[in-house]
């Protein structure tokens, strides 16, 4: 879940890494560092703190007028060794010839640091990455560096994303990946590489994806690959449609609330690529062997965090189409335990926004083992997900740099929706009717949306007054039940409120008992079938004191005498109501942290990719 850059070419490295770190410091923040080759000499300097801080103290360093033409740098999420300088990458060996930085966990570290602690090593860290770094300095002898690199890549278990320097080996940076991204890229006379493929978008958007169990040499001169077992191999790198205007905060005070905006514009690139105007078309998107839908029982959507929800969503929009389907969603952490069955009459759907969360990559292995089909939504093209699985989709959202997610996952809902309506027409299970509704009903969202966005003002309000509650609870029936669980998790995550999601009959069974005039209630209650049913435990929270929003259809007056506030948005069809009610649960999450000083892009202990178990 950290952040790593490096640079070997012709230019000034320490702002090109310092750039680089900064446009991926949403990966981790609790302490940074780089290191600086200077002729035969290399320069670690590390901080605990932000990248902002790190720049300000190599400012302040005296290279005595020499620049840097190579180096590396790094921002950290903890998870070996507590917050502090000597924990921060990189790391030196004793030696002083190796200098290493790590994404990743090495699980079999302690195990090394006891072997070479015996042999008289002296270790200066708390870190896994240490006994990497410690173990590499044992191993390389001088000359081709290839060797020492294969044998420390097959000494380790666990997850690393590498980035080396070598005091003796002038020229070239050395990489290498097992389970945690790593992106390479050259461009005329420099080198790159870097954890998400966003830091190099001002440079190039040719990139080389870097494989399960692949080293890379990177120069000047350009960028050589070879297996674990030191093989070469050949590679072809991968064109990204992204623009770097995208991953840039502009006026905004903050990316999220910039990425929340964004939402219309995404939702109307995804839909307008998938449909007509009443009709599903995703011939030229989605491949599929013929008659597949036709053989499969089972549909399971397999996911992490908010995407999971997304899953969630399609799960119970499947289902309300489609009875003679087992349609399930899965926790990725959960599914890749238990016993999913295997099959062809299986056809399992992973979501993730990043391509490499680990659960979610283990879980698309494991099905495979099972001759289980895959799908992939995902929003990078070139991620590990999307070149493993059988066959992808990209959900056209561009880089989202804001740790809580908001634009991925109302684009993962759109073309979930659309996939699903897809599968069950080439099931022949989805009638004309249902489908130009629901199609029409998508083609309408991008415009609803901003309707609700220009209400901002009002729901910024409602935020203030309601920002010292000491808790939520979030209550809404079938299709709204992921909506909820969304809009606790936001305020969770960027507010740092507790915040509790239930299936609205499910209060009576315990929950209601937490209820008082301090803890609010935010009820999701549509114009739907069970409008009624909805208002009814909404009268029983309101009977224990407890204060009301509820997230109503314009022009449903009727409410207002029910709660103390509303928040209303524009009608829709039943099942695409979660595509407007986030927008607002996203809003007032955002003005709630701001209302409470938090920090809202990066905030405490999460990191926006979880690239180990």
């Amino acid at each position: 879940m950290c952040g790593i850059m490096g640079y070997v070419g012709k230019n000034d490295a320490t702002q090109v890494i310092l750039n680089g770190l900064a446009k991926q410091e949403y990966r981790g923040y609790d302490s940074a560092g780089l290191a600086l080759r200077f002729d035969d000499s290399i320069k670690n300097i590390k901080i605990v703190g932000r990248v902002s801080e790190l720049k300000k103290l190599v400012e302040a360093s005296d290279f005595g007028g020499a620049v840097p033409a190579s180096g590396m740098g790094h921002t950290r999420w903890a998870t070996h060794g507590g917050v502090n300088v000597t924990n921060a990458h990189p790391h030196e060996s004793a030696d002083g010839n190796i200098v290493l930085l790590h994404n990743g966990i090495i699980e079999n570290a302690r195990e090394i640091r006891v072997k070479l602690e015996a042999e008289g090593v002296v270790f200066a860290s708390d870190t896994d990455t240490e006994s990497a770094c410690q173990l590499l300095a044992k191993l390389y002898h001088g000359g081709d560096a290839l060797p020492a690199m294969t044998k420390l890549c097959d000494s380790l278990t666990g997850a690393f994303a590498f980035v080396i320097l070598i005091r003796d080996r002038p020229g070239e940076i050395w990489c290498a990946r097992k389970g945690s991204p790593l992106v390479v890229a050259h461009d005329g006379g420099a080198s790159y590489c870097a954890s998400d493929p966003t830091a190099l978008l001002d440079y190039t958007h040719d990139l080389f994806f870097m494989e399960e169990g692949e080293i890379a040499r990177l120069t000047e001169d350009g960028c050589g690959f070879f297996g674990f077992d030191g093989s070469p191999r050949e590679k072809q790198s991968i064109f990204l449609q992204w623009d770097s205007v995208m991953a840039d905060k502009g006026h905004y005070e903050h990316f999220m609330r910039k990425e929340i905006d964004e939402q219309p514009d995404v939702l109307r690139l995804t839909i307008e690529a998938h449909t007509d105007i009443t009709s599903v078309d995703m011939e030229k998107t989605l491949k599929l062997p013929p008659g597949l839908m036709s053989r499969i029982s089972r549909v399971q959507f397999v996911a992490c965090g908010t995407s999971y929800y997304a899953a969630l969503t399609a799960c119970n929009l499947m289902e309300s189409l489609d009875d003679t389907l087992n349609v399930r969603a899965d926790v990725a952490s959960e599914y890749r335990y238990r016993n999913i069955g295997r099959g062809d009459d299986t056809l399992a759907i992973f979501i993730s926004q990043s391509g490499e969360t680990a659960d979610t990559l283990s879980a698309a292995r494991i099905a495979k083992s099972k001759g289980v089909h895959r799908i992939a939504i995902t929003n990078v093209r070139g991620s590990t997900l999307d070149r493993e699985v059988d066959h992808s989709l990209l959900s056209l959202a561009g880089p989202e740099i804001g740790v809580a997610a908001t634009k991925t996952f109302t684009a993962q809902v759109a073309l979930l929706s659309i996939l699903v309506l897809q599968l069950l027409k080439l099931r022949g299970a989805l009638s004309t009717t249902d489908e130009a509704r629901l199609i029409g009903g998508l083609r309408s969202i991008p415009t609803k949306q901003q309707a609700i966005l220009a209400r901002d003002l009002d729901i910024k309000a409602l935020a203030e007054k309601y920002a010292d509650s000491k808790g939520f609870f979030f209550i809404g029936r079938r299709e709204n039940v992921p909506l909820t669980l969304e809009g606790a998790l936001k305020l969770k995550e960027i507010a740092y409120l507790p915040s509790e999601a239930y299936a609205a009959g499910e209060m009576k069974h315990g929950p209601i008992a937490m209820l008082d005039e301090k803890l609010t209630v935010v009820a999701i209650v549509p114009q739907n079938d069970l409008r009624e049913k909805m208002l009814s435990n909404v009268a029983e929270c309101r009977a224990r004191n407890a204060p009301i929003i509820l997230l109503a259809t314009d022009g449903d007056d009727g409410v207002k005498a029910i709660g103390n506030d509303v928040i209303f948005v524009p009608a829709t069809e039943k099942e695409l109501f979660p595509l407007l009610g986030v927008v607002p649960l996203q809003l007032f999450a955002y003005h709630v942290a701001k209302t409470l000083g938090r920090d809202i892009d990066m905030p405490r202990n999460l990191a926006k990719s979880v690239t180990v178990e």
